[in-house]
């Protein structure tokens, strides 16, 4: 029985900074910490968790904005909350940091109500499939090739995943030799069994792209992830209709007109979406319904452990990025994250909501005051 009278009490909202493992960057930037921004939305004894990864000023925002939004709501009537955010944020605006926040909070409230009705998550959202689908990600172009080969290594080799992605692009399109030279090297060390993605971060033009891509055509790459910037959809669909490999893109998105414009543009094969950044659990459903409208598939980009319920319970869903930073740091503070053992990850039948544990006592050494 819902209890109609109960109502979402606060939100509790913290952001700790985690140096990564090793410097790391892409073609576009470089970086040596990433900020985590977690929310505890708290109705009577229950309390369900969200995060993204986002400065730290998020929490802030948060606090100021969307809490005094979505407080004294029923906790079960998470559309409304997210009506309630959207219309908060109107002169913030939506795209970007305001997106990133009400991601946070959404995931948060889905989460809360399912441990409220005693359910996994992906029970309460109707799960689509037993299983998902995951790809190793990382591979900076600040490693060495010996890191490169390590990480590689533990992918394919001791967690037996069957797709692996590394960054290119290096120095926004200047280094393309260096490119094509770790391209090879990854090849070589996967073996050709494994698929091999390669993710560019906008650092190229189009035809540049193409270049790149047909110099590197023995090494069988199946997945271009912004080839060229995200936002140059022209230049996307160029480089997708020169291309073998599917040409993805979309994590930035935090609207549903950004993606409509995306897929309507014909300049993706398969469009990301980012469940910490698009508008939460809500949105992201949302953004696959689009896709699915133009014969698409989706694929999860990163903050992979709470992705993973909204993956389970999505028809046209392909695969979600196991991506080595976000990874680490969900492992460090949450108790409950599925082994990615084979390539795939199972959402837990046995826990509540999305089946974590926040592990406050090990987070509270990087805590930051937002």
């Amino acid at each position: 029985m819902i209890d109609s009278s109960l109502q979402l009490g606060r939100l509790d909202v913290s952001a700790y900074t985690v140096p990564t493992s090793a410097p790391e960057g892409d073609g576009t930037l470089a970086w040596d910490a990433t900020t985590i921004v977690l929310v505890q939305a708290v109705a009577g004894s229950w309390t369900g968790i969200g995060w993204t990864f986002a400065p730290g000023a998020c929490a802030a925002l948060i606090k100021e904005t969307l809490e005094p939004a979505v407080t004294g709501l029923n906790p079960f009537d998470v559309p409304a909350a997210a009506e309630a955010m959207a219309r908060a944020v109107r002169n913030t605006p939506r795209p970007g940091l305001a997106g990133y926040a009400i991601s946070a909070v959404d995931c948060a409230l889905w989460d809360l109500k399912a441990r409220i009705l005693g359910l996994p998550l992906h029970r309460l959202l109707g799960a689509a499939r037993a299983e998902v689908e995951i790809y190793g990600s990382g591979g900076f172009t600040t490693y060495s090739e010996a890191q490169l080969r390590r990480q590689l290594e533990g992918w394919t080799g001791q967690q037996q995943i069957p797709r692996v992605k590394i960054k290119i692009g290096e120095a926004r399109g200047a280094n393309t030799a260096r490119d094509l030279l770790r391209i090879r090297q990854a090849r070589d060390t996967i073996g050709p069994h494994v698929q091999l993605f390669v993710d560019a971060n906008g650092a190229y033009t189009a035809k540049q792209a193409v270049r790149v891509f047909d110099a590197a055509a023995e090494q069988d790459l199946t997945w271009f992830e912004e080839p060229v910037s995200s936002d140059h959809l022209e230049g996307l669909r160029q480089v997708r209709q020169s291309v073998t490999a599917d040409v993805a893109a979309g994590e930035y998105g935090t609207t549903l007109f950004y993606f409509q414009q995306m897929c309507g543009a014909g300049a993706v094969d398969c469009l990301q979406v980012d469940v910490s950044r698009c508008g939460g659990i809500t949105e992201w459903f949302r953004a696959a319904a689009v896709a699915a409208a133009h014969g698409l598939e989706v694929s999860g980009h990163c903050a992979p452990n709470l992705t993973v319920p909204a993956a389970a319970s999505t028809r046209n869903f392909r695969h979600l990025e196991w991506f080595h930073d976000h990874v680490r740091i969900e492992e460090m503070f949450f108790d409950g994250t599925p082994d990615p053992q084979g390539g795939s990850v199972r959402p837990s039948d046995d826990r509540p909501g999305n089946g974590l544990i926040f592990r406050a006592l090990d987070a509270e050494p990087y805590r930051i005051q937002a």
